[in-house]
């Protein structure tokens, strides 16, 4: 049974990075990969960034201080993509998000759930047989968030999150603490982001420079056979947006963004002995499960092997492009990018959307760049509803 654990955690490694055998590769791994994947359509369009980009109704994922400047009173999105087709067919991701503004003193709140399927797997025992055993590996995570305006150009929003992953559907879930045994693992986590949007007063129409922070997913460890602690995917996002309009209808949006994961390295060269030299087997596990969350965000930026530069490969880089027409029709584009030895998630990314006074549709599709890409050919759709659009809807067929 430890066995087929130990190969779904191998799908889910898959789910965030893709590398090939090379003793030089040295990736951030977490628990819960899932959190690091774009859940909606808009953002997957543009290389899988948000941070900075224009207030949308999926932001409670990327920066919830953006819902601060939004044109709703609020909405509801719900995400889907079907995630690795070109490795299984029953990987899923669902995605539903939504917000509600009281007003830019009161503020507003948001809160969204996300839910990773990953198919039917059926266990082994230690001996590699076949169990008349299948299960159904699943993640999921649920938050809640409060935002408000600061000042006339700035936002803050912060979030609480309960995230819950069970590898084997609640098999083996007695409390002995046997390595040799899986257990669901759970734990909470928050997060921290800044919205900073300044109108710019052109002579064809208002631009728009957006700055965008966040620190997502500051929490604890998790653990699946009670001994072995394992990183959460911690991370620190920065990004800026800047809308230019060509007139009255169309405009065009540049974004870039920066992410690193706030995890410390495995070959990381504090791990050591006492004579200096690095730990390896079952030491260096230890030493990785016995070291806290708080030390482990700080240690990320100065524990590779390979100094600064090696630290530099661990940021992850996206850019995107959005057309607007009327603010109603969307045509985007994007490319993210990653460093061969960091998990080489390298490719393009093409969107398109519809909004209207009430709804609005989103589509996205990943094209990979590096070989046997398991995300190429990824493909997202976001379906949202404008609840104030609704309401006045109703309004109206009630006044007829």
């Amino acid at each position: 049974m430890k066995k087929a654990i130990l190969s779904l955690a191998a799908v889910l490694c898959l789910s965030t990075s893709v590398w090939a055998v090379d003793e030089t590769m040295n990736p951030l791994i977490t628990s819960m990969p899932s959190l690091s994947i774009a859940p909606d359509a808009r953002a997957a369009g543009m290389g899988d960034l948000g941070v900075a980009t224009q207030s949308d109704y999926n932001a409670q994922f990327w920066n919830p201080a953006k819902y601060a400047y939004g044109t709703s009173k609020g909405a509801i999105t719900a995400s889907y993509t079907p995630w690795l087709r070109k490795l299984v067919s029953d990987i899923d991701l669902a995605y539903l998000a939504g917000f509600y503004n009281f007003g830019d003193l009161a503020g507003g709140i948001g809160a969204s759930f996300t839910y990773f399927s990953m198919g039917d797997v059926t266990l082994t025992d230690a001996n590699g047989n076949l169990t008349p055993t299948t299960v159904r590996p699943n993640e999921w995570a649920l938050d809640l968030s409060y935002y408000r305006k600061l000042h006339e150009y700035v936002s803050m929003a912060v979030a609480v999150r309960f995230m819950y992953s069970d590898l084997n559907n609640g098999i083996n879930q007695s409390t002995s603490g046997s390595a040799q045994e899986m257990h669901p693992a759970w734990t909470m986590a928050a997060d921290i982001s800044l919205y900073y949007r300044q109108p710019i007063d052109l002579p064809m129409g208002t631009s728009h420079f957006a700055l965008g922070f966040s620190l997502k997913n500051l929490g604890g460890k998790m653990t699946y056979d009670k001994v072995t602690q394992n990183f959460i995917p911690a991370s620190m996002n920065i990004g800026a947006s800047y809308e230019l309009p060509f007139d009255k209808f169309n405009s065009l949006t540049f974004n870039v963004e920066a992410n690193k994961l706030l995890v410390p390295s495995r070959k990381s060269k504090y791990a050591v002995d006492d004579n200096g030299n690095p730990l390896s087997g079952q030491q260096l596990t230890d030493w990785y499960s016995e070291l806290s969350s708080a030390k482990g965000w700080f240690q990320s930026f100065a524990d590779a092997p390979g100094g600064a530069k090696e630290e530099f490969n661990e940021v992850r880089w996206g850019v995107g492009l959005e057309y607007s027409y009327n603010k109603q029709f969307f045509a985007r584009a994007g490319y993210s990018y990653e460093n061969y030895y960091k998990g080489n998630r390298n490719y393009v990314t093409l969107g398109a959307g519809f909004h209207l006074s009430i709804v609005s549709l989103d589509f996205a599709y990943c094209i990979g760049l590096a070989a046997s890409n398991p995300l190429d050919q990824t493909m997202r759709f976001t379906l949202g509803f404008d609840l104030a659009g609704i309401k006045d809807l109703v309004d109206n067929k009630k006044n007829k």
